[in-house]
């Protein structure tokens, strides 16, 4: 190759400059900030402002302010200053810790806490707020937030506001805006000490019952575990069924009072049935077990009838049974056989025959492996004295419940038969006699 040529190689190769060339750099252009990545600085004040304004023009015309809340939605931002809406509603201006309004913030005077005290009022309150949050459904959770914030702030509402608020949570458990659980709020320690707490609960029980059925209410209770708390609204040197009962009942609450007892004896037959349990499976003598259960039935004023069902649930808990249909009767049979003298002290009464009759019957469907044992089950108890033929016609003929029916009647057909017989039988015998 021609030298030049050669040396025009030799340059580029070995020529630092080529490999240190700066990048290509973009200038003389900004780019803008996205909306949704700028972090807006959180100021309720124009917000409070609004929302004031629109209430005091509004008054006392609560037709007019859901229609105000409803409209301002789609121009003010409810998801972002949810607290600060729902405390003017209640309040008539933003709640400080404590409960307290903030002093610098502008104030409405149409709000809950100066609205007359009557359920009447406060069921058009209720209107409100559920018109609302049916119109924009995110609020729902914001909602019963605040309401659970509300409830620890109590001691700094006067006991008019207070009363106001429990008429209006009363109304709201009932129409299902709020969940039964914003009442862990109350269990507050120094809301109970100081009887916060129980007062609070006479006027949003009041309430709640006047809308709904007691049964209703305890279902509520149920589902979200409250059911058995009713008791700590008290402190615990008055926290018994003697109390709440007395405390509810002067108040003109019977159906909570007679609520909370039953729940009570509901936990201590649970109690019951644990411990016999345990003394099954330990393997204590079943005279000790009478003896105990004998002594616990007279403390608990429980009845024969409910102490055999207590017996049955204990007995059939306290064995491993086997999933094999075939052998589990075996197994029940064995097992029963052994018990036969403790379901005998409790079944003196034919009630307590029928009770304990009906608790296989429901035991068996509930289990699909007993499904075949029933009738095996029946015989043995009838051999035992356990069960007598009068009280097992009497389930057979119409004392039995729809739980599998068909399939136990149709086991029993037979035996009943033979028992009529026999019936018949000493019957004429008698007749001969006489």
């Amino acid at each position: 190759r021609p030298p030049h040529l050669v040396q025009a190689d030799f340059r580029f190769f070995f020529n630092p400059d080529i490999f240190h060339q700066q990048k290509p750099t973009l200038t003389g252009q900004r780019f803008k900030t996205r909306k949704r990545d700028e972090k807006e600085r959180f100021d309720p004040t124009q917000f409070q402002e609004s929302i004031v304004q629109g209430l005091n023009q509004s008054g006392s015309d609560l037709e007019a302010v859901a229609k105000f809340l409803d409209a301002t939605g789609g121009k003010l931002d409810y998801r972002r200053y949810a607290e600060t809406l729902f405390d003017i509603l209640v309040a008539g201006g933003m709640l400080a810790p404590g409960g307290t309004l903030s002093d610098d913030m502008t104030r409405t005077e149409f709000c809950l806490f100066t609205a007359q005290e009557d359920l009447e009022t406060m069921q058009a309150y209720a209107q409100v707020f559920n018109k609302l949050i049916r119109r924009y459904k995110y609020l729902e959770k914001g909602f019963e937030e605040e309401i659970k914030k509300l409830l620890l702030f109590l001691k700094g509402f006067t006991e008019s506001e207070r009363n106001k608020l429990a008429m209006l949570t009363g109304i709201l458990l009932a129409n299902g805006n709020i969940s039964a659980s914003i009442l862990n709020s109350l269990y507050n320690e120094n809301l109970v000490k100081e009887g916060v707490s129980a007062a609070f609960a006479v006027n949003l029980f009041k309430s709640w019952i006047n809308e709904k059925d007691i049964n209703v209410i305890a279902g509520s209770l149920r589902k979200v575990g409250m059911d058995n708390r009713l008791m700590e609204l008290f402190p615990a040197n008055k926290r018994s069924c003697e109390h709440f009962s007395k405390y509810f009942t002067d108040a003109g609450l019977k159906e909570l009072s007679d609520f909370a007892r039953n729940q009570e004896s509901i936990g201590a037959r649970k109690e019951l049935q644990k411990e016999v349990q345990e003394q099954m499976s330990r393997g204590d003598p079943q005279k000790e077990i009478i003896a105990f259960t004998k002594e616990e039935m007279k403390k608990a004023n429980l009845s024969e009838q409910a102490m055999i069902s207590i017996i049955w649930t204990s007995a059939m808990g306290s064995v491993e049974w086997n999933k094999k249909e075939e052998l589990v009767t075996e197994q029940a049979i064995k097992h029963l056989k052994q018990y036969s003298l403790l379901l005998k002290a409790f079944t003196s009464q034919g009630l307590s025959e029928l009770s304990l009759l009906l608790k296989i019957q429901e035991y068996c469907y509930d289990n699909i492996h007993f499904m075949k044992a029933f009738q095996k089950i029946v015989v043995l108890l009838y051999k035992a004295d356990v069960l007598s033929e009068e009280a097992i016609l009497k389930w057979y003929t119409d004392a039995h419940v729809a739980k599998g029916k068909s399939v136990f009647l149709e086991q029993m057909k037979k035996f009943v038969e033979w028992l009529k017989n026999a019936e018949e039988e000493s019957e004429s015998e008698e007749e001969e006699t006489d």
